[in-house]
């Protein structure tokens, strides 16, 4: 069994439409949080920037609730920008649907994948995801063997289809050699 990685790069972008300017790309910027308080309820945003004008805008993360009903830890977090929370509150598909933007990925992330060696097949290939970048099955296994898309259909066996983005570890079965 052959391993290949999938690993973030960066953070990938935001799609998500600037109040300022047409752009309808952000980034995270510096990474940091805004927390407000009124009396016994907090308030946390995510701090954005626009690409085109870097004019910052807000992610709701938490919105009007009780102080106590936020964990310490996480609420340290918050108020020191702790940079796994900031990754943590980007990914999570619940803030993004409640701030309605969507992740651009696209030179966000790199394949680590050995060469296949020259004997021993059919070739077990397994890929694992460090990070939720969803990505084709076919162009994933194509940048990694060097081989056109068109050739991935008659030299591979999986068991997903091939051209729909998939984010979660997989196995295909390499049947020969690459040319």
């Amino acid at each position: 069994m052959l391993p290949w990685a999938v690993r973030r790069t960066r953070l990938p972008l935001l799609a998500l439409r600037c109040v300022a300017c047409p752009s309808g790309r952000a980034t995270l910027g510096d990474g940091r949080f805004r927390v407000n308080a009124n009396g016994k309820l907090l308030d946390v945003w995510l701090l954005v920037n626009c690409v085109s004008c870097d004019r910052t805008g807000k992610l709701t993360v938490h919105e009007r609730v009780p102080v106590r009903s936020l964990p310490a830890d996480r609420l340290a977090g918050y108020t020191a920008n702790a940079p796994s929370l900031v990754v943590d509150t980007l990914l999570d598909p619940s803030i993004a649907r409640r701030n309605r933007y969507a992740l651009d990925w696209n030179g966000c992330w790199e394949l680590h994948a050995p060469p296949p060696p020259e004997v021993c097949w059919p070739l077990e290939i397994t890929v694992v995801f460090d990070a939720p970048v969803p990505v084709r099955p076919e162009r994933l296994i194509a940048q990694g063997l060097g081989v056109s898309r068109s050739e991935i259909a008659c030299r591979v066996k999986i068991d997903i289809p091939l051209n729909r983005r998939v984010n979660q570890d997989f196995s295909f079965t390499l049947l020969g050699p690459v040319r």
